[in-house]
């Protein structure tokens, strides 16, 4: 039990880190270029995306901690870890492409791609463990409704 709370706190730390510094990128053109922006009646608050993200980067790290302390020797959890892995870095990816390098098209690409990646992690997560795979459903929500938005902002841009 002390081994699995422990593989959830540093998985959740990671990804913390990530959305953290996926921030840095988004900070960088929120305030200035976003505002510009023509988006979608359905596009949420600015305040709303910092604590939601928060939420979701928890949930990912608990997810990933729980496939973890089921044991990184067993050739299902590394699967599963290296999916995660992936759609972290395209997690990451996107912030930067959409906010650091302005590129909603580009963007648009990296978040169809991340949705394929985190759908093939969570049918891995659910090899190792359904509770974790339900622990990334609302992320996948989340990042479907982001594709629309990103979508929209193309289009409308």
């Amino acid at each position: 039990m002390k081994n699995k709370l422990l593989y959830i706190v540093i998985s959740v730390i990671i990804c913390l880190a990530v959305g953290f510094l996926s921030g840095f990128a988004t900070q960088s053109s929120v305030g200035t270029w976003y505002v510009t922006l023509n988006k979608p009646s359905f596009n949420p608050p600015n305040y709303l995306f910092a604590p939601v993200w928060t939420a979701l980067y928890c949930m990912m790290g608990i997810a990933a901690g729980i496939v973890w302390a089921k044991g990184f020797y067993h050739r299902w959890v590394k699967t599963a870890l290296y999916h995660f892995g992936f759609q972290l870095l395209l997690n990451a990816s996107w912030s930067i492409i959409f906010f650091g390098l302005r590129e909603p098209f580009w963007a648009f690409l990296i978040i169809i791609v991340l949705i394929g990646a985190l759908l093939l992690t969570i049918r891995w997560f659910n090899v190792v463990s359904k509770l974790a795979a339900l622990l990334l459903i609302p992320y996948l929500a989340w990042v479907c409704f982001a594709a629309l938005l990103n979508y929209k902002i193309w289009v409308l841009n």
